[in-house]
């Protein structure tokens, strides 16, 4: 019988929080992390949006040496502050028997486009020689993988996976299907993400995704609701620790829950709209569940993607149906993007969290900002306020521009 990928740690920052226990307790609350930017001045920008969800209080250098945080882009500090925490939770320490052992598959969609605006700036204002002799590393985005290697002196495979705004998911992906095949005994597998920059906002505008309620931002996201407008863009890092479950039973570890599936595809069909009936998604929440040995009746909760953009609402519920039939119309599904924003590649991995908190707590989160039913969007989508309820495996939906279909299946663990 298969050795079961376990999780025994999981770290995080991000607009609800700068720790795991923090973020759920304002998730749970439907605490909105959405407020006016503050990275830079969206006016002077001469933008449309000028709100998104920020990390708030984060000081790099309580995670990090001041000196290595300065040379270090934002994602990457966020990359190695989640992995920090995901560690001491799991207590796994790393050797030098085990180091070669374990493997880093922190992603990121974009990397390190602080660094990259600036240095164009810099390079165009002041010359060359003022660019930073560091920002190739800053801007790379493998950065943040290969940042939390060094940090913790982990000599495994080390990598991220690019796939927009599934990166997250699709490493926790690949990091269960290396854990499975043997070829490493443990994973840091998360993803970090941190595009609130003058380009990034302006780029994801001009695509039609944002929503600009500046005045009104007490209220969008709406996912799934009639009146959606748009994506809110957010920023931050999350992380798990992944073993096997003999290797963690044998030190002692707490286990928090099992990664059970893992699917992935691609729609074929545009390179920023989903496919219009949701094929594609629907593909990966099957795939995934036959990954984890399951079937659609055992599902309890899904972690939309739910961006509040019209198309990826209509389309995922679209998938939801095409995967479970009837079932879908008893599924609690949920949009914590309407608390968090938009992490892009990082989010998948932070709603890996949620799912595992949600199997531990007996709680699911809200989708906020919910009041005007969509015809199109006829689901139960949670809302406005959490539901207990004790559900035995959850799936994580990640779909990201280029037709990217990532689903992780997370099972209570017993």
């Amino acid at each position: 019988m298969q050795d079961r990928i376990v999780i025994t740690g999981m770290g995080t920052v991000n607009p609800l929080g700068l720790n795991v226990i923090g973020t759920w307790n304002n998730l749970i609350e439907g605490v909105s992390g959405v407020g006016p930017i503050t990275l830079f001045d969206s006016r002077v920008a001469k933008l449309q949006v000028h709100i998104a969800a920020e990390v708030k209080g984060f000081k790099p250098e309580e995670y990090m040496d001041a000196k290595e945080a300065r040379r270090r882009d934002r994602f990457e500090q966020f990359a190695v502050a989640a992995a920090r925490e995901a560690l001491l939770q799991s207590g796994l320490e790393i050797t030098e028997k085990n180091a070669g052992r374990i493997g880093v598959i922190i992603s990121s969609a974009i990397g390190g486009l602080h660094s990259l605006q600036e240095a164009i700036l810099t390079n165009y204002t002041e010359g060359p020689k003022r660019v930073s002799p560091f920002l190739i590393p800053m801007l790379m985005a493998n950065g943040g993988a290969g940042m939390a290697a060094i940090e913790f002196g982990i000599k495994g495979p080390c990598f991220s996976v690019a796939s927009a705004c599934a990166s997250g998911s699709d490493g926790i992906g690949t990091a269960l299907m290396m854990l499975r095949t043997g070829m490493i005994d443990a994973a840091l597998a998360g993803a970090a993400e941190t595009t609130i920059t003058s380009t990034g906002v302006a780029a994801f505008d001009r695509v039609g995704a944002m929503s600009r309620r500046n005045d009104t931002y007490s209220m969008t996201p709406q996912p799934f609701d009639k009146n959606r407008d748009g994506l809110v863009m957010g920023e931050g890092g999350a992380v798990l620790v992944l073993e096997r479950e003999s290797d963690a039973k044998a030190r002692g570890a707490n286990i928090l829950a099992e990664l059970a599936g893992y699917g992935a595809t691609a729609d074929a069909y545009h390179v920023t709209a989903p496919h219009e009936h949701g094929a594609g998604g629907a593909a990966a929440m099957l795939m995934a569940l036959s990954s984890a040995k399951a079937n659609i009746e055992d599902v309890g909760y899904i972690t939309a993607h739910g961006t509040g953009t019209l198309l990826n609402d209509q389309a995922e519920t679209r998938a939801i149906k095409a995967a479970f039939g009837e079932r879908a119309y008893k599924l609690p599904i949920s949009s914590t993007k309407s608390m968090t924003g938009h992490m892009m590649g990082a989010t998948g991995a932070l709603e890996a969290i949620f799912c595992v908190q949600a199997l531990r707590e007996g709680i699911l989160p809200p989708t906020i900002h919910y009041e005007t039913p969509d015809p199109e969007c006829d689901l139960d989508y949670i809302p406005n306020k959490a539901r207990e309820a004790n559900v035995s495996l959850v799936i994580s939906n990640a779909f990201g521009f280029g037709g990217h279909n990532a689903v992780l299946a997370i099972r209570k663990y017993s």
